[in-house]
């Protein structure tokens, strides 16, 4: 079943001290953060393992951010405990070769190149400088290496801060929105870089609002909305659970409805086609086909993660805005 977490208490100590929590992977615990009166994070646990994509899904201002900021320790938690490979993120001598994270891709000095960029963190890590052309190399910025990054496009900061997160060869990657203003080409190769880093045994922890990009990635889903963990499980097990598959059925006049309800059949009409939930299309085209009557259509429609995700997080939505057709009515 695809259930939010049970909330458990924080640890109070050193994670490192435990030895089932030395393989790298972050552990979220009862984390809480407040800004005055408001709470952006409320109390969520869960953990984000190895040998896996992990999507991180929420409505705009779920918490996302600011979750995967108390993660990376650039915001202290109100309450509650972070830690990432056993300790807390501030407390490694060496971030880059622990974490390779991308949250905020143009937050570099634009008139540094981005070899420079690179070259700088290196050696403020203690990773060898060749590891900067090879991770220049690995995004695609090998032509465009000696240019000043303020003049790079949304895509190319985009890839060099991938590049960033790649540079230290962490065993935990964390991906804040990695596809946004990229092309194709690079959403693909976004998509194949984090399944490869996943099959290598690392940690990979993405954020994306684009839900069909996160349906070819992730293997697990962590679901956030208003603060709190709505859902915690693999893929699979959350299209199942919030979003229900149906069979389409074309065909004409009423005698098909009636023989499906017959037979036990949620049937609902929907635009000149029906709906049917609770028998299989085999089972369908059998009943209809015992009592001589014609289909024009039998096709089994799959729900989709975004329609799981509407589903799931319909009201923790914060803004929602008013469709074309409502707001060509209010003009007239």
């Amino acid at each position: 079943m695809c259930r939010a977490p049970a909330r458990r208490e924080a640890s109070g100590h050193d994670s490192s001290d435990s030895p089932d929590r030395g393989a790298a992977m972050i552990d979220v615990a009862r984390l809480t953060k407040q800004y005055g009166a408001k709470t952006a994070v409320d109390g969520v646990s869960f953990t984000v393992a190895p040998g896996r994509v992990t999507g991180f899904l929420g409505p705009n201002g779920a918490g996302k951010s600011t979750t995967m900021r108390m993660v990376l320790g650039l915001d202290r938690p109100t309450a509650g405990s972070v830690t990432v490979n056993g300790r807390a993120y501030r407390d490694s001598p060496a971030p880059l070769r622990e974490v390779g994270a991308l949250l905020e891709a143009r937050a570099l000095h634009p008139g540094r190149s981005a070899r420079d960029h690179l070259r700088w963190l290196a050696a403020s890590n203690r990773i060898p400088v060749a590891r900067v052309d090879e991770v220049l190399g690995l995004v695609g910025l090998e032509a465009v290496a000696g240019t000043r990054v303020g003049k790079f496009s949304l895509g190319m900061g985009q890839r060099l801060g991938i590049a960033v997160a790649l540079l230290g060869d962490p065993p935990v990657v964390v991906l804040d929105e990695p596809v946004n203003g990229l092309d194709p080409e690079g959403i693909r190769w976004v998509r194949t870089l984090a399944r490869r880093l996943a099959a290598e045994g690392r940690t990979v922890f993405v954020s994306s609002h684009l839900m069909s990009e996160m349906a070819l990635t992730a293997d697990h889903l962590v679901v956030i909305g208003r603060g709190r963990i709505l859902a915690d499980c693999s893929m699979p097990d959350f299209i199942a659970e919030h979003a229900a598959s149906f069979v389409r059925v074309r065909t004409q006049g009423g005698q098909v409805a009636d023989v499906l309800r017959g037979a036990g059949a949620d049937v609902t009409p929907v635009d000149g086609e029906l709906h049917v939930q609770g028998l299989d299309a085999a089972a369908v085209g059998e009943l209809v086909g015992d009592k001589g009557l014609y289909l024009h259509e039998l096709t089994l429609v799959r729900s989709s993660l975004e329609d799981a995700f509407m589903t799931l997080t319909a009201s923790s939505v914060e803004y929602t805005a008013r469709d074309g057709a409502e707001l060509a009515g209010a003009t007239r």
